[in-house]
């Protein structure tokens, strides 16, 4: 009886382990490092009774490669824009239910029907923003008025690069006068041999670190997106030596909020949604990312200094020139051809 007793006490002991790792008790969330206000999660959590599991990944290509997966298990994602294309056209995704996400209103319309997702079917809005060059002020006095600046010899290992390739190949297209969505090959490689011709003045291909570096003083110029450019220019956690240039040509990118179709838990991912939509959450998400919100009720509770802040909202003028990255498709391959050409030197 005793060893029966003992056997039963692990059983139970089991099942309560089993019972606390049930996936319809836990929301699996995959983000970005440091986008968003962890403190949130906490007070959605307590306001909830929802669990969330908080997982990052490094870059958008990551991403996709868990999505694509047989044993997929996330319920939440932030992808950007091309890839939330690419989602889409692969029946990855779910079709969000608008009813449960009352706080949408809150939306402005600019960032509503874009490209990608064009009625907004499956993914909400989170955060926008340019892609430009931080540099540092004691170690660049010129104007940084150009993609060119990146290939100067004067700062040979002073440069930080994104280990992204669409990123980083992008760059060499708009510093060739090309779009960054060509399927061109002949300007792909033109654009290789561009970066291969820099790679002696890189100190590194970097991904979220690249913000570190600069505020550590370990590079003169790094391409870096403009909510990190907030984060690294902060009065009291980065460095006031720090500026950030928005040039003539960049990419203007949008991180939105899908649901994988493998989600278990789609009523609460849902729910989650709807409080990172509220405005209170938005202004301080956005004021603790850096990165620009395109809630318009949350833009009413922030201070002025954000508004008036060409990092935070560069001008309409300006922005109107920029691309959006698209879908390359099948045609990915010859980008990743060539980025394995750059990243061997």
């Amino acid at each position: 009886m005793k060893k029966l007793a003992f056997l039963f006490a692990i059983l139970i002991a089991f099942s309560a382990l089993f019972t606390g790792c049930d996936d319809s008790e836990t929301l699996y969330v995959l983000n970005w490092g440091d986008y968003i206000d962890e403190e949130l999660i906490g007070e959605f959590e307590e306001e909830t009774g929802i669990s969330v599991k908080y997982i990052t990944m490094a870059n958008n290509e990551e991403m996709l490669v868990k999505l694509q997966a047989n044993d997929c298990r996330f319920d939440l994602c932030f992808p950007s824009d091309y890839i939330i294309e690419k989602l889409i056209e692969d029946d990855l995704l779910a079709e969000i239910n608008k009813d449960n996400i009352p706080n949408m209103k809150n939306i402005d319309e600019r960032f509503l029907d874009l490209s990608f997702d064009p009625e907004n079917k499956y993914s909400v809005p989170y955060m926008w923003g340019t892609v430009g060059i931080l540099y540092n002020t004691t170690m660049v006095k010129e104007p940084v008025t150009s993609w060119d600046i990146l290939w100067d010899e004067k700062y040979a290992d002073q440069i930080l690069m994104y280990d992204s390739v669409r990123d980083s190949m992008g760059v060499a297209l708009l510093k060739l006068g090309y779009s960054l969505n060509t399927r061109n090959e002949a300007e792909i490689e033109e654009a290789a041999n561009a970066l291969i011709e820099q790679a002696p003045l890189v100190h590194a291909y970097l991904g979220d670190s690249i913000k570190e570096s600069m505020i550590n003083g370990e590079g003169a110029l790094a391409v870096v997106y403009s909510g990190d450019a907030m984060w690294c220019m902060d009065e009291e956690e980065g460095n006031p030596d720090l500026a950030f240039a928005n040039l003539p040509t960049s990419n203007l990118w949008f991180d939105n909020i899908v649901i994988p179709k493998t989600s278990k838990n789609k009523d609460k991912a849902e729910k989650f949604i709807d409080f990172l939509c509220r405005a209170d959450v938005a202004k301080r998400n956005t004021e603790y990312i850096g990165y620009s919100t395109p809630n318009k009720a949350a833009l009413e509770l922030l201070d002025d200094s954000y508004l008036e802040d060409p990092t935070y909202n560069p001008p309409a003028e300006l922005i109107a020139n920029y691309e959006i990255f698209s879908d390359l498709g099948e045609f990915v391959s010859v980008y990743n051809k060539h980025w394995e050409r750059v990243k061997a030197n």
